[in-house]
C-alpha cells in the first residue's frame, strides 16, 4: 500500500497532504486494517460504473442513512482494491465486476459513535470498479436501497455527499467513459 500512497501523490500533487495522512496511518501500527483498532482503520470502497461509463452504483446505506459508494472494512485484508472489489458484488450481487488496481480516491472520515462501538476513523481507499456484464442489482441487508445515478448529475448536485461530488468531477476529468 505504501507505494500505492506515494504513487498516488505523485500523479496528484494537489492532494499530497492526504497521499501523507494515509502514510503516516499505515506506518502507525499493524492492527489498521482490523475493525478492532479502535482510533481508526483502513475500508476499501468501489466506484462502481457502469459498462458505458456514465453512471454510478450507490448504495442508500442503511446505518448511516445517506447515499454513498459501496464498501466496507478490511478485516485483516491488506488488500484493498480486492477489498473494494469484495464489497462491490456483496453488497450488489453484481457479477463480472474488474477493478482497477491503483486507488481512485482517498477519504478520511469520521464513523460517530453507535450502541457499543466507539466513534473512530475510517481511512477509505476508493477504487474503479467496472461492471462488465450484467447491470441489474440485489439490494443486501447493508442497504435500504441500490440505485444507478448519473455521475454528471452528481458532480452538480451540491446537495450530494462532498465525497461523491469529488470522485465524480475526478471520473469526468479523466475523459474515460
Amino acid at each position: 500500500m505504501l507505494a500505492h500512497f506515494h504513487d498516488y501523490a505523485a500523479h496528484r500533487p494537489e492532494e499530497q497532504a492526504v497521499a501523507t495522512q494515509f502514510t503516516d496511518f499505515l506506518q502507525s501500527a499493524p492492527e489498521v486494517f482490523e475493525r478492532s483498532h479502535l482510533v481508526g482503520h483502513f475500508t476499501g470502497s468501489a466506484w462502481l460504473v457502469s459498462a458505458d461509463g456514465e453512471r454510478i452504483l450507490l448504495t442508500h446505506h442503511r446505518k448511516l442513512e445517506r447515499w454513498l459508494q459501496l464498501g466496507g472494512h478490511a478485516d485483516g485484508d491488506a488488500d484493498l482494491a480486492r477489498v473494494a472489489l469484495r464489497e462491490a458484488e456483496e453488497e450488489s450481487g453484481l457479477t463480472d465486476l474488474v477493478v482497477e488496481p491503483s486507488p481512485f480516491d482517498l477519504d478520511c472520515h469520521w464513523i460517530p459513535e453507535r450502541s457499543s462501538e466507539p466513534g473512530h476513523w475510517h481511512y477509505d481507499v476508493r477504487y474503479v470498479v467496472r461492471a462488465t456484464g450484467s447491470e441489474v442489482f440485489a439490494v443486501s441487508e447493508e442497504s435500504l436501497a441500490l440505485a444507478w445515478k448519473s455521475i454528471r448529475d452528481i458532480a452538480e448536485d451540491v446537495e450530494a455527499d462532498e465525497s461523491l461530488r469529488r470522485m465524480a468531477k475526478k471520473w469526468l476529468a479523466r475523459g474515460v467513459i
